[in-house]
């Protein structure tokens, strides 16, 4: 059974332009947690830099959220979520990053849709495509297949719960379920090379159609909103600061699982945020650093 990687290597001169950069480009009126949650993972994640692009309606309230974070507004609709002449913007900021976050709280509005589908080709940097990003290709995964060939394979982490799996693949959530395994490789093979699968729920798996790592850290508590955001934050850091696309998968589940249960240790499964996972992620790191 496959281990989780030991955690990314940093040196004693290193500065913030060496540990990775780190975009999240999400959120919309009514959800402006969750790209914030995503950019705090990525920060406790190790990330040296995290900018996080969300629609102008909601850039103030983003900023205020978060000290540590560079921010940017882009033009939305009236409805509070991206509009499409956001695309040449955010392809400008997806430039300047390591690794990008695509899609936590976006909506699923047909405009904001139609902007992830569109840029998707372009990021040349490696993607965590998560949440709505993910809703963006249901029923498309021609489209999605068409995107990660445009983008020359480079990494593609989906992070889908059984539902977005099952929307994606064409699906119902008891097949999924019901062969976890067969689900996760489906979904390496309908977006092709360069992807890597994180089906969660209980014993997540992580697989890029060769590998496969079956996670053992987590519990229920955690099926709680925002942790999923938390989490797809942790792996692009991760995936930022050098590591594979599959270590930092591998990783970033582990840690994630870890935090939670360092949570529920303390709080208990009934009570517990995705805040309370953050509080608990630089515990995680230094009990995997020191093999505990």
């Amino acid at each position: 059974m496959l281990k989780p990687p030991p955690l990314p290597k940093r040196s004693k001169s290193a500065h913030k332009g060496d540990c990775g950069r780190v975009l999240v480009v999400g959120g919309c009126r009514g959800m402006s947690g969750a790209p914030c949650l995503a950019a705090r993972g990525a920060l406790r994640g190790g990330a040296g830099l995290v900018k996080v692009v969300v629609p102008d309606v909601i850039w103030d309230v983003v900023a205020i959220k978060l000290d540590e974070c560079l921010t940017l507004g882009l033009p939305d609709t009236q409805s509070g979520c991206f509009a499409k002449g956001a695309k040449q913007a955010l392809l400008d900021a997806a430039d300047w990053a390591d690794a990008v976050v695509l899609g936590p709280g976006v909506s699923q509005h047909a405009q904001a849709a139609a902007l992830l589908r569109d840029t998707l080709p372009r990021i040349a940097a490696p993607v965590v495509l998560d949440a709505d990003g993910l809703n963006a290709f249901a029923g498309k995964g021609k489209a999605l297949a068409r995107a990660q060939a445009v983008r020359r394979w480079h990494p593609l982490v989906l992070t889908p719960h059984p539902g977005e799996a099952a929307r994606l693949l064409g699906s119902t959530i008891e097949k999924v379920q019901a062969d976890r395994k067969a689900a996760a490789l489906g979904l390496v093979r309908l977006a092709g090379p360069g992807t890597v699968a994180v089906l969660k729920g209980e014993g997540t798996l992580v697989t890029d159609g060769s590998q496969v790592y079956v996670n053992m850290t987590g519990n229920p508590g955690m099926a709680s909103g925002g942790t999923g955001d938390v989490l797809s934050g942790l792996v692009a850091a991760l995936t930022g600061q050098g590591l594979s696309a599959f270590d930092a998968a591998c990783l970033g589940v582990y840690l994630h699982g870890l935090a939670g249960d360092r949570a529920a240790k303390r709080l208990g499964v009934w009570s517990l945020t995705a805040s309370d996972l953050l509080d608990e992620l630089p515990g995680a790191f230094l009990q995997h650093a020191h093999g505990r």
